[in-house]
């Protein structure tokens, strides 16, 4: 795979990507099953195709029934999504996004400490 960025994938490709990440390689079969949102079985076939051509997804064609799966992790994926939205939306500032997500959704005391632990190891690396 080459260092690239890939392409951006669609609502109806993260869908299949946070199938293939959970449950690991899959079938169409498996994948269709798995959505459960009213795609019919020759949708979601297609769709994997094209993200095979879009290098989202690698296909196994050594079965009958081709296996596919995901080519970047999930934290890549993410990364790549979130910095694009940082920049086309937030103006290049990750603080801007950070305080409109937390604005927007409650926020568990679980997560709220996670914060401040990635906050504190910011600031120390800052002051470095």
């Amino acid at each position: 795979m080459s260092r690239t960025k890939l392409p951006r994938p669609t609502d109806a490709e993260l869908a299949i990507l946070r199938v293939l990440w959970d449950r690991g390689a899959s079938t169409v079969r498996e994948v269709h099953e798995t959505l459960q949102d009213g795609s019919g079985y020759t949708t979601v076939l297609k769709t994997m195709q094209i993200m095979t051509e879009k290098e989202l997804v690698m296909r196994d064609e050594a079965q009958r029934a081709h296996v596919y799966s995901a080519r970047v992790p999930r934290e890549n994926t993410q990364r790549q999504l979130v910095t694009d939205l940082v920049d086309r939306v937030f103006g290049g500032s990750p603080a801007r996004l950070a305080l409109q997500a937390l604005s927007t959704k409650k926020t568990s005391p679980e997560e709220l400490a996670e914060l401040r632990q990635l906050l504190d190891t910011l600031e120390k690396e800052s002051e470095s």
